[in-house]
């Protein structure tokens, strides 16, 4: 069973930078795709960005222009950079792997922005 790995998260004021990082303990490189989501205290699941195997990517509006997903399939570990950061993108943020329908999720790293 893969096991993923996130870690980076933290305590930063509005307008910060962090970068998360989702290490998975096997090959990422033909996975059909990564993904980070994040969950704020009373309220759901939400997807924050995904990259497919082709290297497409695909963010939720709220961050779009400033979240970048990557991934370095050497190491197999994916990012998240998070730039002007904003106290609505509070939460637990969790990496997910998809590969042929079956899903993999991380323990999740929490990222709290400060007003």
């Amino acid at each position: 069973q893969v096991q993923l790995v996130e870690s980076g998260g933290g305590l930063v004021q509005a307008g910060g930078s962090l970068r998360l990082s989702c290490a998975a303990s096997g090959s990422i490189f033909s996975v059909n795709a990564m993904g980070w989501y994040r969950q704020a205290p009373g309220k759901q699941r939400e997807l924050v960005a995904l990259i497919t195997s082709g290297g497409s990517t695909n963010y939720a509006d709220s961050v779009k222009g400033r979240f970048t997903i990557s991934r370095d399939t050497a190491k197999n570990t994916v990012y998240l950079q998070m730039n002007s950061l904003k106290p609505e993108d509070t939460a637990v943020y969790y990496c997910k792997r998809s590969n042929r329908g079956y899903d993999s999720w991380g323990q999740g790293t929490q990222v709290t922005v400060s007003s």
